[in-house]
This record gives C-alpha cells, sequence and structure tokens, in this order.
C-alpha cells in the first residue's frame, strides 16, 4: 500500500489513539473479572501501537504473524527496543488465542492481571518511539 506521507501520519495517529481507547476498555473487564476480554484487549492494545510504530516506519504486513515478525526483525533484534518488550508482545499474542480459541481452557486472572502494567508500559515505551523525529 503505497500512502502520502500525510496519510502515514494520519493513520498512525489514530493508531495510537485506537491503542489508549483499546487498553482503556481493559479496567471494566478486570472488575467483571472477564480474563479472556481482558487478555484481548491487552494483546490488540499492544498491537495497534506496533502497527502504528510500523506504518510510521513504512513496513507493512498483511498478519498479525508479520507484525510479529518485522517488530522482532526491525526493532528488537536491532534492540531499538528491549528483548522483553518482544517477548511480552509474543506472550500478549498467545495470550489472546488461548482465550479467544482455546475451548478447554480459561485464563485465570493469575495469568492475566500481571501483564496490565507490563503492556501499560509497553504502550508508552512504543509510543515514545512513535513520537521521536
Amino acid at each position: 500500500m503505497s500512502l502520502t506521507e500525510e496519510e502515514r501520519k494520519d493513520i498512525v495517529k489514530y493508531r495510537v489513539e485506537k491503542a489508549e481507547t483499546t487498553f482503556n476498555h481493559i479496567q471494566i473487564n478486570i472488575e467483571a473479572g472477564y480474563w479472556e476480554i481482558v487478555a484481548n484487549r491487552l494483546y490488540y492494545a499492544a498491537y495497534y501501537m506496533v502497527s502504528a510504530l510500523l506504518i510510521k516506519n513504512k513496513f507493512e504486513a498483511k498478519s498479525h504473524d508479520g507484525i510479529i515478525r518485522l517488530f522482532g526483525q526491525y526493532f528488537v533484534a536491532t534492540s531499538k527496543v528491549e528483548k522483553a518488550d518482544g517477548a511480552l508482545y509474543s506472550r500478549l499474542f498467545s495470550l489472546r488465542l488461548k482465550g479467544d480459541y482455546n475451548d478447554n481452557y480459561n485464563l485465570s486472572e493469575e495469568e492475566v492481571l500481571p501483564r496490565v502494567k507490563e503492556t501499560a508500559r509497553f504502550i508508552e515505551r512504543i509510543k515514545a518511539l512513535i513520537l521521536q523525529d
């Protein structure tokens, strides 16, 4: 997809806002004990922020796996992002898949709740990268 610089900036701004809005949906689901939904929203908040970072840097992916691969290759492997953040992003993806698609397993508070603060910090660090320049 060929974007003008203005289109790119608009999409990045939209994705950052969507990441923040998605993260804000988490608290009500924590209070209700909806751990699968919390895991889903954590992943998507991180996903929107990572996709904004990739778009800003003119990378294009057509799938979640593609975004994970590009993020790892161009940001984690090059130490622009800490390895722990790359691992967290992969962990969030796995939790979302387990919560969304595993019919024989329910996510627990112990699995999901610790990821909330980690994801909040992740989102802020990725946003800082986006805002550089």
